[in-house]
C-alpha cells in the first residue's frame, strides 16, 4: 500500500507535465525516498514478523531455519521467551533489509551511468527524461518481482546456484574494473532498435512526449515513436542489471520479501537519484571503481561464506561495514583527486 501510494504521488500527482527536473527538486525527492526506506527499516525492526505471519515460536523457528543464513546471528533464540526471540529476529530482518537496500541503491549508480549514455546517444530532449524514466521504473518493478521470486525458488530448490551467482558477480566486478567504458551507443546497432524496426512501424522522429501516434500520411497507421523505443531500451538495460543486482541481495538474505522490498525501494528512488547525480556524476569518477570492488566483495562472500566466513563468525553487520567503507573510500578519493576536465563544469551545474 505504501509503495502504491508513493508511486501515485510521485509519478502522477506531482509530475503530470513534462519539464526539466532541477537539481533542488531531484535532491528533495531523493531525500524523500531515502527517508521512506529508513522508515521501512524502522517498521521491520518493530513489526517485521508480520511479513511472514509469525504468531508462535514454532513458526518463528521454521522461518529462521528457512531464510536466515546463520541463526547464531540472533542475539536470543529460545522457546522460553518468544517475545525476546521475536525481537531478535526483527533485528536481523531489518539489518538484512538496510544492507540489501544499500547494495541495490549503490548498484543503481552504475545503472544511471548507462541511462545517461542512452539519453545522450538517442538525442532524447531533457524535458522528456522524467516521463521515460517513469515508465521505465514501472516496468522494472514488474520485472524485478518476477525475477526475484523465480530466483528465490531456484535458490531454495538448488542451493548450489548461489555459487554460480557469486561467480557471476566476481566476473562482473573484474570486468567493470578492466573493461573499457563506452562513451556512446550506436542506435542503429542496438538489439532493441533492430527488433522494433523489424516487427513494428517506427516513426522516424520524436513527436513531443508521445509514445504512439497515428500517421495521417499513411492512412492513420499506428506507429511507435523513438521515445517508446528508448523506454524499451531502458527496460532491457534494467533486465541486464538485474542479473547482477538481484543475486547481490541474495548474498545478504534468502528471504524473497526482503530481496523484493530492498530492490523496490532502490528502484523507486532511482529516478530522483538520476536527476540528482546526473549534474555531479563526473565529480564522483571513482564511484564506478568502488562499485566494481563492491560486486567482487559480494561475490566472494557468496562463494566463501559456508566454508570460510561462517565458521569464523562473520555477521551481516560486517558486510554493512565493508560496503559503507568501499563507498566512503570511493567518494573521498573522487573528491581528493577530481578529474580536471570535468570539475569546473560540474561546479557550474550545481550553482545553476
Amino acid at each position: 500500500m505504501l509503495i502504491a501510494t508513493m508511486l501515485v504521488l510521485d509519478l502522477g500527482v506531482f509530475n503530470k507535465e513534462s519539464h526539466v527536473v532541477s537539481f533542488k527538486e531531484a535532491a528533495a525527492w531523493s531525500i524523500v525516498w531515502v527517508a521512506l526506506a529508513v522508515s521501512f527499516y524502522i517498521f521491520l525492526k518493530s513489526y517485521g514478523d508480520l511479513i511472514h505471519g509469525i504468531d508462535n515460536f514454532e513458526r518463528l523457528k521454521a522461518i529462521v531455519n528457512k531464510y536466515v543464513d546463520s541463526p547464531e546471528e540472533l542475539a536470543y533464540f529460545n522457546a522460553d521467551d518468544f517475545q525476546r526471540s521475536l525481537q531478535s529476529y526483527r533485528n536481523v530482518l531489518s539489518m538484512e533489509f538496510i544492507i540489501g537496500y544499500l547494495v541495490e541503491y549503490s548498484l543503481s549508480v552504475d545503472n544511471i551511468f548507462v541511462i545517461i549514455l542512452i539519453f545522450t546517444s538517442f538525442g532524447v530532449p531533457e524535458k522528456y527524461y522524467k516521463k521515460v524514466l517513469m515508465w521505465g521504473i514501472l516496468g522494472a518493478i514488474v520485472m524485478r518481482f518476477i525475477f526475484i521470486f523465480v530466483g528465490s525458488a531456484l535458490v531454495h530448490q538448488f542451493g548450489w546456484i548461489l555459487y554460480i551467482f557469486g561467480g557471476l558477480l566476481i566476473y562482473s566486478g573484474v570486468k567493470m574494473i578492466f573493461g573499457k567504458e563506452k562513451e556512446k551507443i550506436e542506435p542503429d546497432k542496438h538489439p532493441v532498435v533492430k527488433f522494433t524496426s523489424r516487427y513494428f512501424a517506427v516513426f522516424p522522429r520524436y513527436v513531443r512526449d508521445h509514445f504512439v501516434i497515428r500517421n495521417k500520411y499513411r492512412n492513420n497507421q499506428v506507429m511507435i515513436t523513438p521515445l517508446f523505443v528508448v523506454v524499451l531500451i531502458i527496460e532491457f538495460t534494467d533486465l541486464l542489471f538485474a542479473v547482477d543486482s538481484v543475486p547481490a541481495v541474495f548474498s545478504v538474505t534468502k528471504d524473497p520479501y526482503i530481496v523484493f522490498f530492498s530492490n523496490i525501494f532502490a528502484i523507486m528512488g532511482l529516478r530522483s537519484m538520476f536527476f540528482f547525480l546526473s549534474n555531479i556524476m563526473h565529480i564522483f569518477h571513482y564511484l564506478k571503481t568502488g562499485l566494481s570492488f563492491l560486486l567482487i566483495f559480494i561475490g566472494v562472500k557468496m562463494v566463501a561464506y559456508e566454508k570460510l566466513l561462517k565458521p569464523i563468525g562473520f555477521k551481516s553487520s560486517y558486510s554493512l561495514y565493508v560496503i559503507i567503507g568501499i563507498l566512503i573510500v570511493s567518494i573521498v578519493a573522487s573528491l581528493l583527486f577530481p578529474p580536471k576536465e570535468h570539475s569546473e563544469k560540474a561546479v557550474e551545474k550545481i550553482k545553476a
